[in-house]
């Protein structure tokens, strides 16, 4: 089993991308607590020291120089919201609290009293003994500042995650583009290399046909059937990367005319049966998914070692046409149902495990189709289904 190294690539790149994403926000959140840890012990200073003001104020009320200390004190807080109740938690005084300019004097009372249930639950007051029998309580919370600190990690995580989303998918964009470019380059070559021998033997036909010795052989007939094949082929490359032409084909036909090909083509111990449910018409490029058929049912040859069963059953499903080929091979892990689309992937000691990813992309790009591995069993068998619009 191998994979092409442009896989791996993109998954180390993944992998780095939300390393590298993980530890900026480590790094982010563990820095910011460090801040708001410093600012809030800050903070938590200077509503002590306002505490002790307001006590020596009240000691020395006649002391002009605590009075004074103690007003530059209130002035110096300019962003902590503070509220001082008295001993029945009625306010007194407030700082930094944002009044509605609506609510009147005797609503601000009543709104102060919601505020200092919200700084209750945020921070425990400062008791100050003023004198025996007389306290103040001061309430307060977290700065603006200190909020919005509080909240920058998160902000920043998310900012970062979305950073990396977008450079994985610019990533991921690039390499789809790369991969295309290099899908239409290698079908477009092909097309045009096999046009040189498909001529030769075209001609080689031709002139057998006219000769008599050779008319009444089964040869040439076989022969100009692999040429016709081989035409189709090589159309079928030059129809990769661009638009395909759709017409509304009988799916029945279009399946049935792959299994009588490829019957005269496999091991005659391998069945092949074709069941019908309901309408089968659909808009198909016939020559590009007649492929789709081809490959996926050799594919179950492969896992069958050319013996075994291979079931066909086309039915409807809402607006969608559903093609279910099951066959009794030996099955796909689970982990890998999504792994086997992609380019490279096989499972043979010989292959480029290009075919399930053609099919996929005829599947899904030329025909807004959909197919996936619906069931699969170890030593029992594999069920692909593909999903057409009607």
């Amino acid at each position: 089993m191998r994979s092409w190294n442009i896989y791996h690539n993109k998954s180390k790149f993944k992998i780095l991308i939300f390393i590298f994403a993980f530890v900026i926000g480590i790094v982010s959140v563990f820095y910011t607590q460090v801040l708001v840890n410093q600012l809030a012990a800050r903070e938590n200073k200077l509503i002590n020291l306002y505490a002790k003001g307001l006590k020596n104020a009240v000691d020395a009320p006649n002391n002009e120089t605590l009075t004074f200390l103690f007003k530059e004190i209130i002035e110096a807080n300019n962003s902590i919201p503070v509220i001082l109740t008295d001993v029945h938690f009625n306010p007194i005084s407030e700082r930094n609290v944002r009044i509605p300019k609506y609510i009147g004097k005797a609503e601000k009372q009543a709104y102060l009293r919601k505020e200092i249930e919200k700084m209750k639950a945020e921070r425990v007051p400062i008791e100050v003994d003023l004198s025996p029998g007389l306290k103040n309580y001061i309430f307060y919370r977290n700065s603006f500042l200190l909020t919005q600190l509080l909240y920058y990690p998160y902000i920043q995580l998310s900012i970062i995650a979305i950073l990396a989303s977008l450079a994985y998918l610019i990533f991921s964009y690039s390499r789809n583009a790369e991969q295309n470019r290099v899908w239409v380059g290698l079908a477009k070559e092909t097309a045009h290399q096999l046009g040189t021998p498909i001529s030769s033997l075209m001609a080689w036909a031709e002139l057998l046909h006219s000769d008599p010795k050779y008319q009444n052989e089964a040869l040439v007939p076989e022969l100009e059937k692999d040429i016709e094949r081989l035409n189709m082929i090589a159309s079928r490359f030059s129809s990769i990367g661009s638009v395909p032409a759709l017409k509304r084909e009988d799916m029945k036909d279009v399946i049935e005319g792959v299994v009588k090909y490829l019957k005269t083509r496999i091991s005659k111990k391998v069945t092949i049966t074709v069941q019908t449910e309901g309408d089968s018409f659909v808009l198909v490029n016939r020559a590009l998914f007649e492929w789709v058929i081809e490959n996926l049912c050799k594919n179950a040859v492969d896992a069958m070692n050319g013996k075994g069963k291979i079931d066909i059953r086309i039915h409807e499903m809402g607006n969608k046409l559903a093609i279910d080929i099951t066959d009794t091979g030996k099955g796909i892990a689970k982990s890998k149902f999504k792994e086997v689309f992609n380019p490279g992937f096989t499972t043979k000691k010989r292959g480029w495990g290009l075919g399930l990813a053609l099919v996929k992309r005829i599947v899904e790009n030329y025909h807004s189709g959909k197919i996936f591995v619906l069931y699969s069993e170890a030593d029992k068998g594999t069920t692909f289904r593909v999903l057409m619009k009607q």
